[in-house]
């Protein structure tokens, strides 16, 4: 059984529709450890609205924040203190995606980030969305992880910019899924046709 931690190198690249097009062509179940603001419409709703197999269970989150912050600052105002020890990954016979909360270095608490609850047993693919500054912001995250001993893939989201994807892989030396396009609207259809498009290169990920 594979299990696949989505990080991303900020926040809004990509890394809830990456989340569901891997759980689909994996058909693995989602969690998302800890949601920060949305309670409304979650990641956890958002992906299962886009998975269309019916192998992939969705757990729920260990925590549900109220603010859309940095989980630290958003449980300050609900009134919570964070433990790392608490967010367990949930039982399953399945495969199962794991969605981070922004970025790995993002703090839960005073003490502890994103990072803390990557499992060294995680294969990681960070999502990379081209703007100014994001290869330094992709190289640093995969640098991270690299030095901490992570199995590491890269995702690019978005329009295509072969500058600043090849100098992320030639830099890192990671794997590459490959690169979820901009789309009109991101629905089943399009979530299935990533996810058979991804297929072959998710299942043969080092674990």
């Amino acid at each position: 059984m594979q299990q696949i931690f989505v990080t991303g190198i900020s926040t809004e690249v990509g890394k809830t529709i990456a989340s569901a097009i891997i759980a689909e062509a994996l058909e693995a179940d989602y969690w998302k450890p800890v949601q920060a603001g949305d309670l409304d419409n979650t990641d956890s709703d958002k992906v299962s609205s886009l998975i269309s197999n019916d192998k992939t269970v969705i757990h729920k989150s260990r925590y549900e924040l109220k603010t859309p912050m940095s989980p630290h600052a958003a449980a300050e105002r609900d009134g919570i203190k964070m433990d790392r020890l608490e967010i367990v990954e949930p039982v399953t016979d399945n495969s199962l995606v794991i969605e981070g909360a922004g970025g790995i270095l993002v703090p839960l608490n005073e003490n502890d980030t994103v990072l803390d609850i990557i499992m060294p047993t995680y294969h990681v693919i960070v999502v990379s969305r081209h703007y100014l500054g994001s290869i330094n912001h992709t190289l640093l995250t995969i640098g991270w992880l690299q030095q901490k001993g992570y199995d590491v893939s890269v995702l690019f989201s978005g329009k295509e910019n072969p500058e600043t994807e090849n100098i992320i892989l030639h830099k890192t030396g990671v794997s590459l899924i490959g690169r979820i396009d901009e789309e009109l609207v991101f629905d089943k259809a399009v979530i299935k046709k990533y996810a058979d498009k991804f297929a072959p290169i998710l299942k043969t990920l080092q674990v």
